[in-house]
């Protein structure tokens, strides 16, 4: 299994970065946050979970250890894939999500698209006793200016999450006619929360 890559940034994506290690490029799918920390050009090393498929083999990527042990951890619920996994680091950053686990904070779990409330009591019954709360937050998103338009990155994103293209649309519009200026990681974090509301 490919536990971490290192090498120059290719591309930078909403959803993924392409690593280059060795002269063969790796497609890796990350949180927005990680798409922040990321710049094309620039050496990076993500640790990684392989996951294989019958008919895939998907690299997820993270910048810290932590991320990567809650991702992990997060699959042993029955219900909850690495996409699901995925989508609930993308919302809740580890700190905020040891905290949410770890005060049975339903509510904050079920922002998540694709958590309703059953998956989110299953969520902290099965996991809360697994993880410590932090004493303090996380780090905040950072951003990265993205190329082309922020509305059909993002929508595009969102699709590849999994989400039918007018549902994702119509969040990230509506995202976006309260914060016009919003950068790319912000607009698809808020449209990931909405959806989460909406589902």
């Amino acid at each position: 299994m490919i536990a971490s890559v290192r090498g120059p940034v290719l591309d930078v994506a909403l959803d993924h970065v392409v690593i280059d290690c060795g002269g063969v490029g790796y497609r890796v799918l990350v949180t927005p946050a990680t798409v922040g920390a990321l710049r094309r050009g620039e050496e990076a090393t993500l640790l990684t979970s392989m996951i294989v498929r019958e008919d895939s083999m998907t690299l997820y990527g993270f910048t810290d250890a932590d991320a990567r042990a809650l991702f992990t951890l997060l699959q042993t619920v029955t219900g909850v894939g690495p996409r699901l996994a995925m989508a609930i680091l993308a919302v809740l950053e580890p700190a905020s999500l040891r905290r949410a686990l770890a005060e049975s904070d339903v509510k904050a779990l079920t922002a998540v698209p694709g958590v309703g409330k059953r998956v989110g009591e299953r969520l902290v019954v099965e996991l809360r006793d697994k993880v410590d709360a932090p004493t303090s937050g996380g780090p905040g998103l950072v951003a990265s200016p993205s190329a082309g338009s922020v509305r059909d990155q993002v929508a595009e994103a969102l699709v590849g999450l999994g989400f039918t293209a007018g549902p994702a649309d119509k969040a990230v519009t509506t995202v976006l006619s309260d914060e016009p200026d919003a950068d790319a990681s912000t607009v698809l974090r808020k449209s990931l929360a909405l959806m989460g509301k909406t589902a």
